[in-house]
């Protein structure tokens, strides 16, 4: 196939220009989907911001609130913890070590029902078969935290929601259904992260934006978009050159 644009010729076969139509595509469609993307991220940071806002809540009083519309709110909680069965959230890697969030239940006054209260983080033993002392010195207590997600892994291998036998329990992924289970009773659908000012903690730097800022997601959208007009402007050149070496 041949075309001439502004005097200049190009051929092309029809293989070529599948192949272009292909790539060109794909990295078009790339970079709208990181705009896309951005687009996300900034109604979620809009969403964070106001929620951070809001007055303190009482745990006890939204049992049936939508996990979703409560995250990153401050909750205030009042009962005691459950210091014999508490849990070790593995594979959680701070300054560059491995180590595990500890989890312990905290049962709501006058309900058969707990949160887990994330108590911050602490490094792995070198003897894996060593687990940490997670003794708490005031079990009934009021706290406050921040209510979030539970933590993920990037990869998830089967049966990593199933935790060890025994107490402290190791488990990999937090599914609250299944650690209820173990338990006795029933949790939350999420955690709460123990403010820092409050004793009976560890490691605790709590980060508000666990996620890429929409900047980055533009300028990887201006680098797939770059990468669409590069490989337009290869394209055409190459076939204009594979012409004029066979015209001399």
């Amino acid at each position: 196939m041949k075309i001439e644009i502004a005097g200049i010729s190009f051929t092309f076969s029809w293989v070529s220009v599948l192949l272009y139509l292909v790539l060109l595509t794909l990295l078009v469609m790339l970079g709208f989907w990181q705009l896309g993307r951005a687009d996300e991220k900034k109604i979620f940071l809009a969403k964070q911001k106001l929620s951070v806002g809001k007055e303190i809540i009482k745990l006890s009083s939204v049992i049936d609130a939508d996990s979703k519309s409560l995250r990153y709110r401050k909750a205030e909680i009042t009962g005691h913890y459950d210091q014999g069965q508490q849990y070790l959230i593995d594979n959680q890697i701070v300054n560059g070590q491995a180590g595990y969030f500890v989890m312990t239940p905290f049962i709501l006054d006058g309900m058969n029902k707990a949160v887990l209260v994330n108590r911050g983080w602490i490094i792995l033993n070198k003897d894996r078969r060593v687990l940490p002392d997670l003794s708490v010195s005031t079990l009934k207590a009021t706290l406050t935290g921040r209510i979030n997600n539970f933590p993920v892994v990037g990869i998830r291998l089967t049966g990593a929601e199933i935790p060890t036998d025994g107490w402290p329990s190791v488990v990999q992924v937090v599914d609250s259904k299944v650690l209820s289970n173990k338990l006795g009773y029933t949790l939350y659908p999420f955690q709460v992260e123990l403010d820092a000012a409050i004793p009976g903690g560890y490691l605790r730097d709590w980060k508000e934006n666990t996620v890429m800022p929409p900047e980055q997601h533009v300028a990887y959208a201006v680098q797939w978009f770059g990468l669409a007009i590069t490989l337009t402007i290869l394209f055409f050149w190459f076939s204009s050159k594979k012409l004029n070496e066979r015209s001399t």
